[in-house]
């Protein structure tokens, strides 16, 4: 019995031991797991800053909390760079606006000095068109191919004796006055000369009006192409018909109705069949009326514009013309 006696302090010490070290278990195990949670809650928070507060390229706003730091050493410096380079990037911008503002502006004003001196080009270029042919500078009838004959103004000579169409197109008074009262034998004449009949019936006025010329009825005949060229104004003929119109008031020596026949045909189309024939009868109009200077000029300018037919189907009749003429 003795010796579970001397063993029961030994035990007692052990006991006593490992409750000593069994007490503290549950308060450091309260502490590891606060930790861990402290640890992961802190590990979430720093994933959360990375998220919100991306990198440090200056286009965020620092965080005010960063992994080991207090909010007392959050930097302050960095505040500023944004707004800097947002400013400058604007400034930059607006000067390379104001300079293509100014680059344009100037352009406009070139285009718009450029145009203005076109206009005044234009405006001079009408006016020495429509400048009266009398004022240009008589011309020999021999250089019919010199420049200055082919830089005369389009329009034909006489201008002021150009009428208004209603004027041209309507007949004079004096014209009905031949034929209010012809003869018997006239009447009988004239009635001989028979109208065309054909499925063209410009044509058979403009006919008929030519054979009233050719017989020498002048009245007669200039009553008929009036009517023509009323009537038909754009017909095929119609150039052959004022050409014609015109030569039956010369050959009736009525010379003011005749220039203004012939210079409308010829300002009306510079290309009609009958224009050249115009352009030179005018000249002789102008002969007959004893107005040579306006002749010659008449004639250089039938030389110049129609050199072919100058030296061709009218040859002969130009240079009959130019005979009668000396020209300086």
């Amino acid at each position: 019995m003795t010796q579970p006696s001397r063993n029961l302090p030994l035990r007692l010490v052990g006991a006593a031991l490992i409750a000593a070290t069994l007490a503290p278990l549950p308060a450091a195990a309260q502490d590891s797991a606060a930790e861990a949670r402290l640890r992961k809650v802190e590990a979430e928070v720093r994933a959360l800053q990375r998220k919100v507060f991306p990198g440090g390229d200056g286009r965020f706003f620092e965080p005010q909390i960063a992994p080991e730091t207090t909010p007392a050493t959050t930097p302050q410096t960095a505040t500023g760079a944004p707004s800097t380079t947002a400013v400058t990037d604007i400034l930059v911008r607006l000067d390379a606006l104001e300079g293509q503002l100014q680059r344009l502006t100037a352009r406009s004003e070139e285009q718009a000095n450029a145009l203005s001196q076109m206009e005044m080009r234009l405006a001079a270029l009408e006016t020495a068109a429509n400048a009266p042919l009398s004022t240009a500078p008589a011309l020999p009838a021999a250089g019919v191919t010199t420049p200055s004959i082919s830089a005369a103004p389009a329009p034909a000579p006489l201008p002021a004796a150009r009428p208004p169409v209603q004027t041209v197109a309507a007949p004079p008074p004096a014209q009905t006055t031949p034929v209010a009262a012809p003869s018997p034998a006239r009447l009988a004449a004239v009635q001989a000369i028979t109208k065309p009949q054909t499925a063209d019936a410009g044509d058979d006025e403009y006919s008929y009006g030519f054979r009233l010329w050719n017989a020498g009825f002048f009245p007669e005949a200039r009553q008929q192409l009036l009517k023509f060229v009323e009537q038909y104004p754009n017909h095929s003929r119609i150039s052959f018909g004022r050409n014609l119109l015109g030569r039956a008031f010369l050959d009736d020596k009525m010379y003011d109705e005749a220039t203004r026949w012939f210079l409308k045909n010829y300002q009306a189309n510079k290309n009609g069949d009958r224009a050249p024939d115009s352009l030179l009868y005018l000249g002789q109009t102008q002969i007959a009326k004893g107005d040579m200077p306006k002749a010659c000029i008449a004639l250089a300018e039938f030389a110049a514009t129609y050199p072919l037919i100058a030296t061709g189907r009218l040859a002969d009749e130009y240079k009959t013309s130019v005979a009668k003429v000396k020209c300086s």
